[in-house]
């Protein structure tokens, strides 16, 4: 049977002829008009002010840390419960990370950001970068208020969660940052890239130059301070215009699956939930066992049958890269690694493969 993977591009169909329209003109590379394009797409779609299109999501949050001043032994928060791309580049800058656990939203819990920094007697942490895991909202609202009061930057991984919202706002618009991925797994694709929005056009611009290697206004190669090689190409930016055309659709299709799934399996698993007030993209679906599971039994009978399936991310504050940096933990994330899993929700699947995938967990746990 044809192979199911876990989240596989799903391109619109105007893709090539956008692509087509960039190589008549030649601009390849580094820019041109579709990057502006992209830039203001996801501008208007935010309803945020400043958009830069960047080669990956990393990079934005790269940018961000850097534009913010944070340096070598300042402490920046993340989310434990992610993917190493949200706080790999803390230590880019040479700084020190300090995990967060989540709550029962699998979140960043603003409880225990709240509790830490009550009894956190060092240096104040320069900023905060929460992950709105698997595309549904953090307690954003929440977890900004707590930032203001104590004068943290916050940075929001936005990179699952293009689409979602909490009220009438959109997700990387709440934080002085967010950021997004349009990694070949993610609801929008443009097969490598990223955006890095913000409040600060000041700052925006900051970002802008350091992300084409800091050269100053000058004709020949001047620079005061090195940069980075982190713009997005014209070729991909076109590919994201075409894909910001579908972006709803997509989102309406994750909903969809993430509900029949939902439907077909609510008796035996419990799902990630939705904050109150908020609509995930619902990236991923994925589960969490109640009774204790052999995960990787149930992978690779999934493997067997052709379908993809994935652990939850493991904790940051357990990765051996981490073993010597701070954490405040109550062990939440570290269960949920334990017992849950990323079932198939590309958008192109059908219904009848999301039944499918299901009868084949059913039987397992039968």
């Amino acid at each position: 049977m044809e192979r199911i993977f876990l989240s596989p591009p799903h391109m619109s169909g105007d893709e090539l002829q956008l692509i087509h329209k960039v190589f008549e003109s030649n601009y390849i590379a580094p820019l041109g008009e579709y990057v502006a394009k992209f830039e203001n797409s996801i501008k208007n779609y935010t309803k945020t002010e400043n958009a830069l299109a960047l080669n990956s999501g990393t990079s934005a949050i790269h940018l961000a840390l850097r534009v913010l001043g944070v340096k070598a032994d300042d402490y920046v928060l993340a989310s434990t419960f992610t993917f190493i791309g949200s706080v790999a580049p803390i230590l880019y800058q040479n700084a020190k990370p300090i995990f967060i656990d989540s709550d029962e939203s699998w979140n960043l819990s603003p409880k225990l950001l709240k509790e830490f920094l009550e009894k956190w007697d060092k240096k104040m942490p320069k900023a905060l970068i929460v992950t709105h895991l698997y595309g549904q909202m953090a307690k954003i609202d929440e977890i900004a208020e707590i930032c203001k009061s104590y004068n943290i930057a916050l940075i929001e991984d936005s990179a699952e969660s293009l689409g979602a919202s909490l009220g009438n706002q959109q997700s990387g618009t709440f934080g002085d940052f967010g950021i997004f991925s349009f990694n070949g797994n993610k609801i929008l694709t443009t097969s490598g890239g990223g955006m890095l929005v913000g409040k600060s056009e000041e700052l925006i611009e900051k970002a802008k130059f350091l992300s084409t290697q800091a050269k100053e206004d000058f004709l020949h190669y001047e620079h005061k301070e090195f940069g980075y090689n982190y713009r997005m190409s014209n070729v991909l930016a076109s590919i994201g215009v075409a894909q910001m055309g579908v972006l709803n659709e997509r989102v309406e299709k994750r909903r969809e699956i993430f509900q029949r799934y939902f439907e077909n399996l609510q008796d035996i698993v419990d799902f990630m939930p939705e904050i109150s007030g908020s609509k995930g993209n619902r990236w991923l679906t994925t589960i969490i066992f109640r009774d204790d599971t052999d995960i990787m039994k149930i992978i690779d009978r999934f493997s067997s049958e052709g379908i993809e399936s994935r652990p939850l991310w493991k904790p940051m504050h357990q990765q051996p890269l981490f073993a010597d940096s701070i954490s405040y933990t109550d062990g939440t994330s570290e269960k949920l690694f334990r017992s849950g899993l990323c079932l198939p929700s590309g958008t192109a699947m059908t219904m009848e493969q999301v039944d499918r995938v299901s009868n084949i967990l059913k039987e397992e746990l039968s």
